[in-house]
């Protein structure tokens, strides 16, 4: 019986997918809204769907015991202003599962992110010392509120506080794939793309205001939702691996090339026009992140990451060029 918090969202339910293909019992906790939500989930096998302030009474009357908790649930916009709310959800909520993980004997895999890098002038490298982790600076509330957990996370460790018997940290970088499409505004670029281009519009990129980078030439390490699930599974297959891992490909692309693979996939040629990053985002704004991926393969992970024209060719011919774009 495993518990996938945030599992109707959008890495949760690819990963609510796989496992139910596994033929695991799932408990999903998570809100659905009066949206479309819900159809993330629909084609699994699931044994509740539980809304996050419920949770702990149902837990404590679950019947069967939990074999692992998959913490995925929070507030993941980074345009989120309310730091109150970052808190609860995704700092204490966090500590809730460790320590819950922890009683009771289960494996705990979290959600971090490529976020708590901040501008990454300090590398991209998954050192989860106490030094490393207080130097690094996130440049929003929720890039901080993951960060904050990371370091609470290794003070208990220092400190030799109970911790579960497995534990695994995923610093996800720039995730794309189906399942997103609840998300707006914070779905992936390859998504806006795809509608851009089906609407018959070019593909729109921010224009470059670096010296260094040119128009569309900004890079990130945007990583397949298979790859990360596969990664999930492996570290449940693997408990004997404990850690704070990167989760991309190590492999930095242009937002161009993310273009370039959509125009390729559905068979259009290639119309970019760029506009000029916002005001209130420039001073923020990444112009490099790609995921130092050496402590994962140094813990036995041996599988090759999906390049950006493959996993842009099935995201767009198997999902979202369909008349049922869900997992």
């Amino acid at each position: 019986m495993i518990l996938i918090t945030g599992g109707a969202g959008f890495i949760g339910s690819n990963a609510v997918a796989r496992l139910a293909e596994r033929g695991e019992r799932i408990i999903v906790c998570d809100w659905l809204g009066r949206g479309d939500k819900w159809r993330n989930i629909a084609k699994a096998e699931v044994e509740d769907v539980v809304p996050p302030e419920e949770i702990a009474g149902y837990l404590e009357e679950l019947e069967h015991p939990l074999t692992a908790v998959i913490h995925l649930g929070a507030i993941s916009a980074t345009t989120e202003e309310d730091g109150d709310a970052l808190m609860a959800n995704n700092f204490r909520l966090s500590k809730f599962y460790w320590n819950l993980c922890a009683a009771r004997r289960i494996p705990l895999i979290y959600a971090s992110s490529a976020a708590t890098y901040g501008d990454g002038s300090l590398g991209f490298r998954d050192d989860a010392s106490i030094d490393a982790l207080t130097r690094l600076q996130p440049l929003n509330g929720y890039g901080w509120s993951k960060h904050l957990f990371d370091r609470w996370v290794a003070r208990q460790l220092r400190s030799e506080a109970p911790k579960p018997p497995q534990w695994a940290g995923l610093k996800f970088f720039n995730v794309y794939g189906p399942n997103e499409y609840h998300k707006g505004a914070q779905a992936s670029v390859a998504a806006h793309l795809f509608r851009q281009l089906q609407a018959g519009e070019p593909a729109t990129l921010f224009q470059s205001h670096h010296p260094d980078y040119a128009d569309g030439g900004q890079l990130r390490d945007f990583v397949w939702v298979g790859d990360c699930v596969d990664v999930m599974m492996w570290l449940l297959d693997n408990p004997e691996v404990n850690g704070l891992f990167n989760l991309g490909t190590g492999a930095a692309r242009s937002f161009a090339d993310l273009a370039r693979a959509v125009f390729a996939a559905l068979e259009k040629p290639e119309n970019i026009r760029y506009v000029p990053t916002p005001e209130a985002i420039r001073d923020k704004y990444q112009y490099f992140t790609e995921a130092d991926m050496t402590r994962l393969r140094s813990a036995g992970y041996t599988k090759d990451f999906t390049t950006l024209e493959a996993g842009v060719e099935s995201y767009v011919r198997d999902f979202l060029a369909t008349p049922d774009a869900y997992r």
